[in-house]
């Protein structure tokens, strides 16, 4: 999962680890990871096991037999492992999003699974105060059993010039001139309809020259969206990318004039803080996780309000005095999240149960 949000937590974790030999890291991971995990100079064990899987819980308590403590950054951890077993549990949107808790694979794998790993764990990371709480609330488990430790920013996001980045980025992507940015994957809780409409409504009122560029995927997601952006009549104003590598992810936040998130559901957002690390203003949900995670350095709207998501974009990109009031509280907001922080959370619990 090294390519997803929790790999971007995963890898952010295990750089900082690496640096503390009082705490042997032996990884076990895909053979398509194998590469990427080999400049951290710890020991790498290949499990080729399809995640989500019978034969995942057994192989990986296979594995993992031989040392004294296991983590995993997910909740499809290893109900049999017989030693200590630690989880990171990054949000409850398979039970708490309306879309999610109703499909088949949530009521199947996702929410029974849940409840299982925080039954079984011996303890539980988790990313914002708003998940821990959720976590007390829908799973039971006892407040004392959970770490917070926020995301940290990964080393690969700081500020490139502006100009410089947005000529990148328009180059590689084939759009001319400024954009407003999204990251993160398709699914229904991020909301990518309210942007979409919200988007539309800017299209409308014709003061706002953006183009809406979309970084992220999702196999469902992806013609759902296809067919919204035409049936709004955006075809040419809205840019799919359906991933990119450090490089172009940090110019395309540089090179933004606005980050949105207008997700339902989070456990953290991560693109609100490595937009704030670029020097570009965010707008997002006034829901979940997020306004813990903005503090007073974002533009909040109502995500189930396209108006509201418009509005709070207009308010940013029409006012230079707001942008740069949002710019220099992001930079300032960035700081309190940073991977030693992150690590040093997690090392307090491995050295307890080690």
């Amino acid at each position: 999962m090294l390519t997803t949000g929790i790999g971007t937590y995963t890898l952010n974790l295990v750089e900082e680890l690496a640096g503390h030999s009082d705490i042997p890291l032996h990884l076990l991971t895909l053979p398509r990871y194998r590469e990427t995990l080999s400049k951290y100079k710890c020991d790498v064990s290949i499990v080729d096991v399809p995640i989500y899987t019978i034969k995942e819980q057994f192989q990986i308590a296979r594995a993992a037999k031989n040392f004294a403590v296991l983590h995993v950054p997910h909740y499809n951890a290893p109900l049999l492992r017989k030693g200590t077993l630690l989880v990171t549990i990054h949000d409850l949107n398979h039970i708490l999003d309306r879309t999610y808790r109703r499909s088949a694979k949530s009521i199947v794998y996702a929410q029974p699974m849940l409840r299982l790993a925080a039954r079984r764990a011996d303890h539980i990371f988790t990313v914002s105060e708003y998940s821990k709480r959720q976590i007390v609330q829908h799973l039971g488990t006892e407040p004392d059993r959970i770490t917070v430790a926020y995301n940290g920013i990964g080393s690969h996001i700081f500020p490139e010039q502006r100009d410089a980045a947005r000529a990148n980025i328009n180059r590689d992507f084939a759009f001319h001139g400024a954009y407003i940015l999204f990251v993160g994957n398709l699914k229904p809780s991020k909301n990518l309809e309210g942007l979409l409409k919200a988007f539309a409504i800017l299209q409308g009122r014709s003061r706002l020259p953006h183009t809406l560029l979309i970084v992220g995927d999702d196999a469902v997601g992806r013609q759902t969206m296809l067919e919204l952006i035409r049936s709004l009549k955006l075809e040419g104003k809205v840019i799919h990318v359906p991933g990119v590598g450090h490089s172009l992810i940090r110019s395309a936040y540089s090179g933004a004039d606005l980050t949105v998130l207008p997700s339902f559901e989070e456990g953290f957002g991560l693109p609100i803080v490595e937009s704030m690390a670029c020097g570009t203003p965010v707008a997002c949900s006034q829901s979940a996780s997020l306004p813990e995670v903005g503090g007073d350095a974002a533009e909040y709207f109502d995500p189930r309000q396209p108006e509201s998501i418009a509005s709070s974009i207009e308010k940013v990109l029409l006012s230079m005095d707001r942008w740069r009031e949002l710019q220099q509280s992001g930079f300032r907001r960035a700081q309190n999240f940073t991977r030693q922080a992150s690590a040093r959370r997690h090392i307090e619990v491995y050295r307890r149960f080690l």
